[in-house]
């Protein structure tokens, strides 16, 4: 079975074990999280949901939901009033704490945002994306105020992490977020012995001019996991 198929099957078994009518709903960025998308609005269109008031954490999301029309809110209307029933998103990786590293889309602030606000959060992945470590063979995005730049950077170094601006694809220059922030890709190829992503998660967001980073470690997320058999591993 290809990656994917896997990303579908993944999406849809969060879905049906999770998503009811009438929920206040996160929905989140990246190719698993908008098979998801897809499949929520499907399902509306059968009248097997109703009443989902969505919360996209993305343009990418937030047009997909356009597509499909999923009523979308901000998390400051009073329908939601800053509290959401569940988010379902993807994930770059994920350990065997339910540790996850996020922002390869680019969208990790908002993203953690409503995975935060939520009474319960899902990711959905593929069994590629479980690795024992984090931060060492898929960069940690960094959200960064454009004018910290440098500052930050030297101080992410005194944490052991190698440091690189993302740049643009068919756009010269960095890559500007959704919230004209700049991204800086790290990793922690040479740190010695073990990293601790909960203790990095906290030590980054000191630093000042640091918006989010992509370690979500502080909600743990029901798991959705798909193999290559076809099977879907569900850890809670």
């Amino acid at each position: 079975m290809d990656q994917k198929t896997m990303k579908e099957n993944a999406g849809k078994a969060a879905v049906d074990a999770l998503v009811r009518s009438g929920m206040k709903l996160g929905l989140g960025t990246g190719s698993t999280a908008i098979t998801a998308v897809r499949y929520i609005g499907s399902l509306m269109e059968q009248g097997a949901l109703k009443d989902i008031k969505a919360i996209a954490t993305s343009f990418q999301t937030g047009l997909e939901c356009e597509k499909w029309h999923i009523p979308v809110y901000s998390l400051n209307s009073p329908e939601v009033n800053g509290a959401l029933d569940l988010t379902i998103d993807g994930a770059d990786q994920i350990d065997y704490a339910h540790f996850c590293v996020k922002g390869g889309g680019g969208a990790l602030f908002l993203e953690k945002l409503a995975a935060y606000a939520s009474k319960s959060y899902a990711i959905a992945l593929d069994e590629t994306k479980v690795v024992d470590m984090l931060g060492v063979t898929f960069p940690v995005a960094v959200e960064i105020a454009p004018e910290a730049r440098t500052f930050v950077c030297a101080e992410l170094a005194k944490l052991g992490a190698e440091c690189v601006l993302r740049e643009a694809v068919r756009k010269a220059g960095p890559v500007v977020t959704d919230n004209g922030n700049f991204l800086v890709d790290i990793t922690f190829k040479n740190a010695p012995g073990r990293i601790y992503p909960a203790l990095l998660e906290e030590q980054i967001n000191h630093i000042p001019g640091v918006i989010e980073n992509g370690f979500f470690t502080k909600k743990g997320p029901h798991v959705f996991v798909a193999r290559a058999d076809g099977a879907v591993d569900v850890w809670d």
